[in-house]
Parts: structure tokens; C-alpha cells; sequence
């Protein structure tokens, strides 16, 4: 089945050269970390935001990068847009992918998927919020 892909991020998205992406994981809350994209959107120079990932059962930060996805090599290269951040819909979500890191046994409800400048970031987790740091 061919996967449905709904964007989620709508003014705002990470810096295209240096994300610098960090995963915190508290409990079953996850947080990832980003610079923000200031070419294209408001933010500051080096400013910070956040999204937070409630009920993960399943997340991974892959290697996959730009130049594989737009090659056709990507774990989903049928994403409308490279460097943008979604949900993913689809019968079968894949934990087969190299990285994945188990959270806890109880299957959640929805799957993200991020872009960034070198990796990949997946999430499956029951809902998320966006939040910058000041």
C-alpha cells in the first residue's frame, strides 16, 4: 500500500545546513531538539524549538540523508517533500529499519516522520506539540 503523508509543520521548520538535532527521552515523552529555520521562517539566529512526542512506544534517528532520498533510495521516497515533518499513514508501519529503539510494548496510534539536513527521525507515539525555546 502506498503511504499517505500529512505535513504538520506550517511556519516554522529545522535550519536546512545545521539542525543540530538532540533526542531526550523522559518516561514515555520524548523530545527532539532543533535549530530553527531561519532563511525561510521568523527565528532567531542559533533559536531553538522543540517537539514533544506523548505515548512513544518507538522512535529512530536514521542516516538516511538528502542525497539518498532524492536518488530515490529513501526509506519513503514518495514523501511529498523532502526536509518537512509529517504523519505518516499507512497499513504497516516497518520496526525491520535499521535504529529503532523500543520505549514500551503498548502500540501507539500515530506515526511522524522528520527530515533532516543527514538523518531521519520516525516517531510512533500517540500525539505531539511544537514549542520554541527562548
Amino acid at each position: 500500500m502506498t503511504s499517505r503523508f500529512t505535513k504538520l509543520n506550517d511556519g516554522w521548520n529545522a535550519d536546512p545546513n545545521v539542525p543540530n538535532e538532540q533526542v531526550d527521552l523522559l518516561d514515555r515523552e520524548l523530545a527532539l531538539s532543533f535549530n530553527l529555520n531561519r532563511f525561510r521562517f521568523a527565528a532567531l539566529k542559533g533559536e531553538r524549538a522543540t517537539l514533544r512526542f506523548s505515548g512513544v512506544s518507538h522512535y529512530r534517528l536514521g542516516e538516511e540523508n538528502d542525497h539518498a532520498w532524492y536518488e530515490g533510495f529513501g526509506r519513503y521516497p514518495e514523501a511529498p517533500g523532502w526536509g518537512e515533518f509529517y504523519e505518516v499513514r499507512e497499513d504497516i508501519v516497518e520496526l525491520d529499519a535499521d535504529g529503532w529503539i523500543a520505549v514500551r510494548d503498548l502500540p501507539a496510534s500515530r506515526h511522524f516522520l522528520f527530515y533532516l539536513r543527514d538523518s531521519t527521525f520516525e516517531c510512533l507515539a500517540n500525539d505531539w506539540t511544537f514549542e520554541r525555546l527562548t
